[in-house]
């Protein structure tokens, strides 16, 4: 049995819904759909979530676990939800915000223009902090990946886009002789 799979997803004040194979979960934050995969049992109980599968084959218990750790993050996204910081370092490096997309300025020589998908905020703090906000953790990790994707930082000074928690590995330039 799967150690993750096994485990109870706890409700708390989250309503979820069975329809066919569609799990849907809604908290104050929002509402997700997922559709659950035919091998593997949906239980909902009183409060909580239980996962169970239908055979012992390895790629069904790959997704036993699989399967319920999407679903809990769901319930989590819709009771809390997801936010992932950046920081833009570098001389003249800085960020706008303008409506739902900003604009960043990372030494092209034109702007990067990038618009929210829908269900994900993003907010400058500063001129040189981004905070990306959501209820789905997937697309809150996605969006942030493809900031930093803009201009990843580099080993030598550091410079480009990176997360917050993130350390650079910095390496010594050229020695002279």
């Amino acid at each position: 049995m799967s150690r993750i799979g096994k485990n109870p997803i706890a409700l708390g004040k989250v309503k979820a819904t069975l329809k066919g194979r569609d799990l849907t979960v809604e908290g104050p934050k929002g509402k997700l759909t997922y559709f659950v995969h035919p091998t593997i049992e949906i239980v909902l109980e009183e409060g909580s979530i239980e996962f169970k599968r239908n055979s012992n084959e390895p790629k069904v218990r790959a997704l036993h676990g699989t399967q319920r750790a999407i679903v809990a993050n769901m319930v989590k996204g819709v009771s809390e939800g997801y936010k992932k910081e950046l920081d833009i370092v570098g001389v003249g490096y800085r960020g706008e915000q303008k409506g739902t997309a900003i604009t960043l300025f990372l030494g092209f020589s034109h702007p990067v223009v990038y618009d929210a998908p829908a269900g994900i905020s993003i907010k400058m703090e500063t001129q040189t902090k981004i905070v990306v906000e959501g209820i789905d953790k997937q697309l809150v990790g996605q969006v942030a990946a493809e900031l930093r994707g803009f201009r990843e930082p580099e080993p030598y000074k550091g410079k480009g886009v990176k997360y917050s928690d993130e350390t650079i590995r910095r390496k010594a330039g050229k020695k002279s002789g």
